[in-house]
């Protein structure tokens, strides 16, 4: 049975981020999941706007909304930062008549409070049997170590991600196990990553990178999962500069964990923009030849 949702990709997945809403459109292809995305959606209003106008920010994730209510359709959204920001809005706006009057004075189609908005995690975790992702695969990822990789949007607050346990979460694990990879017990998966502070403070950035990618060497980690576009970025585009900073030698890969789903699924490198990071994956655990690059 197919499952439809109103997509919301976001501004990430349309720009630096392109492999995650790739390889989110394929894997959700294969499990029936049809994905409609909303027409002429606009920034979701999530760090800095929804620090300096919360009113503009929440007018900016309500005009999303209603254009995915007109449709009679729940939202998805892959970006962590995206979804709570979507659905902090609907919650407030739900729980808070007078909020919502606000808004839709700034609306030219206005909200009904008739969606719900939910995560690529929730929906994979939720919606989808594991028995259909075990029937889906091709390619078993046998030998492959797995570290999933959480950081902070993906598990809290706990009143947006109320699927799962914000401390110890476990979707993307059961998500995964299908697929045949071994998941190693990653003690630092909930924890920052820095990215925010890109910036401001690089020194920090580089401190918590390291201690995150020392603990999956230290784990056994061949890659590390991740389902969130910035934790991607930062621990990928930032492993030179901790190996000159500390002295290591880190060739992680950071890979999206629909990126995973999707190589096991056979679906080539080419089409799941492996090539698009800066520390390549280049082959499964045990194969005789590089993950394949041509079209299946």
């Amino acid at each position: 049975m197919t499952i439809k949702y109103a997509y919301y990709p976001g501004c990430s997945l349309e720009s630096l981020a392109r492999e995650y809403n790739v390889s989110t459109r394929l894997v959700c292809q294969d499990l029936d999941i049809e994905l409609v995305e909303i027409p002429d959606w606009n920034c979701c209003g999530a760090a800095p706007a929804c620090q300096v106008d919360h009113m503009l920010s929440s007018a900016l994730s309500a005009r999303n909304l209603a254009l995915a209510e007109s449709f009679k359709l729940n939202v998805m959204a892959p970006c962590p930062k995206c979804f709570n920001r979507l659905k902090e809005a609907d919650l407030e706006m739900k729980d808070n008549p007078d909020h919502l009057r606000e808004i839709n004075n700034l609306l030219e189609k206005p909200y009904h409070k008739g969606v719900q908005v939910k995560s690529l995690l929730q929906v994979l975790y939720q919606d989808v049997d594991r028995e259909l992702i075990s029937c889906r695969v091709k390619i078993p990822l046998e030998g492959l170590r797995v570290a999933c990789y959480y950081g902070c949007m993906n598990a809290r607050p706990a009143d947006i991600n109320d699927f799962q346990n914000p401390e110890d979460p476990t979707s993307m694990e059961e998500i995964l196990a299908p697929l045949g990879a071994e998941l190693v017990d990653y003690p630092l998966k909930t924890y920052c990553c820095g990215a925010a502070f890109g910036l401001a403070r690089v020194d920090l950035v580089l401190r918590l990178a390291n201690e995150l990618l020392e603990m999956a060497t230290l784990v056994g980690a061949d890659v590390i999962a991740v389902a969130c576009p910035l934790c991607q970025q930062n621990l990928d585009l930032r492993q030179l500069q901790v190996n000159a900073r500390y002295g290591t030698r880190y060739n992680i890969p950071i890979l999206y964990l629909t990126q995973l789903m999707g190589l096991a699924f056979g679906h080539s490198s080419k089409e799941l923009w492996l090539d698009k990071h800066f520390v390549k994956f280049r082959k499964l655990p045990g194969a005789t030849q590089a993950v394949s690059s041509g079209a299946r």
